[in-house]
């Protein structure tokens, strides 16, 4: 991602909040323009930036009211994002919708079923933009046709081995939609992968869902979507609420007082499981670094730290939300409570496979943190 500095604070307390970048693929038909119309909907007024390939497929309504139009949304219609422009050329519009004065939460770049996934995600790695960070790769399948797609493009085996999050789309149209899924789970490299019908999943899987600060004065669609609203809008259950989207996905949260051994932490984010798609919060690494608090940001196999100051009321805990599709969090959470120290002292080298990740640092891998 480049080494330009990502922790420009606040008053010298608190790293910018970094946008997560989206990559959103799959091939013709699959039902890519179809979910982004459902996290438009359903974005609990969160504000998401689009880059689209072909505009007159999204729906003019949802952006507008959304806020998704004139400053949050890039439009390109050549088909072709990853070979219209280069990583620089992605960067001036990433700036363009991570501006603050857009107050974007989220950036989905949504792929022509032409693209090819391995470069968008390279590119978005390769940014030098210090206000956004990789979020995923979301590969849409459709389920019905997920055959004849794998006959006349066999590149989509290659396609969900990259993907972070694969969306078996259009389960209610297939014949057997269990067997999709288990095939297309078969193909990934540990990806969470999730049964959808009309692109609805829950918003929560993938970026958070919550504006990142109040808005005063601004009207949300889901203001204006639900307030009100008593018949079923889009077949999402009355007042137009997403009924039971959150059983799509398993969450653990994880809080302890006790400080997280360093080495036995990279451990298990080093093994982290098949289907555990995201890991957010913060970790108090105790001795190993007492001046600072590390954030967490995780996704497929893509992670990174951010160092930050203690702030005197800062109580010293760590607080971890994990998000995936058929994790075991109860062994999870045995997990994570095994990374508890119990040493008083500093480990002198325990630190170094947490630095790995720490944006700018001396011992950060490469640009590409993942098997791309």
């Amino acid at each position: 991602m480049g080494n330009s500095s990502a922790h420009e604070t606040d008053g010298g307390r608190r790293p910018q909040q970094q946008i997560p970048v989206v990559v959103l693929a799959g091939f013709l038909g699959s039902g890519k323009t179809t979910l982004l119309n459902h996290l438009l909907h359903r974005s609990a007024g969160s504000r998401i930036g689009a880059i689209v390939n072909d505009f007159g497929a999204i729906e003019i309504d949802a952006l507008a009211v959304a806020g998704a139009l004139g400053d949050s949304t890039v439009s390109l219609g050549n088909g072709c994002l990853c070979c219209a422009v280069d990583a620089g050329e992605l960067d001036v519009y990433l700036g363009k919708l991570a501006a603050p004065q857009t107050g974007v939460d989220v950036i989905v770049i949504e792929a022509s079923g032409l693209a090819e996934p391995q470069e968008l995600v390279r590119m978005v790695l390769a940014s030098e933009h210090p206000g956004i960070v990789y979020g995923g790769l979301v590969e849409v399948v459709d389920a019905a046709e997920f055959d004849d797609t794998r006959a006349r493009h066999p590149e989509i085996d290659r396609h969900l081995a990259l993907a972070d999050l694969v969306v078996v789309n259009k389960v209610d149209r297939a014949e057997d939609p269990e067997r999709v899924l288990a095939l297309a789970g078969s193909l990934t490299d540990r990806a969470a992968v999730v049964a959808a019908t009309y692109g609805r999943v829950d918003p929560e899987f993938l970026f958070d869902c919550r504006p990142s600060e109040e808005r005063v004065g601004q009207l949300s669609f889901d203001d204006l979507h639900d307030r009100g609203d008593t018949h079923d809008t889009d077949g999402l259950g009355v007042n137009g609420h997403a009924g039971h989207l959150h059983t799509g996905y398993d969450s653990l949260s994880f809080a302890s007082g006790v400080p997280l051994d360093p080495r036995r932490l990279m451990r298990f984010l080093d093994s982290r499981p098949e289907g555990l798609y995201r890991i957010k919060g913060h970790v108090d690494l105790g001795p190993n670094d007492p001046r600072n608090r590390y954030t967490v940001h995780a996704v497929g196999r893509f992670l990174r730290f951010y160092p930050e100051p203690w702030a005197p009321a800062d109580e010293r805990r760590t607080q971890l939300v994990l998000i995936g599709s058929g994790i075991d969090t109860a062994a999870l959470r045995e997990e994570l409570g095994g990374c508890e120290s119990d040493a008083p002292h500093a480990d002198e080298h325990g630190m170094w496979g947490v630095l790995r990740y720490v944006q700018g640092s001396e011992d950060e891998p490469g640009p590409e943190p993942r098997a791309v």
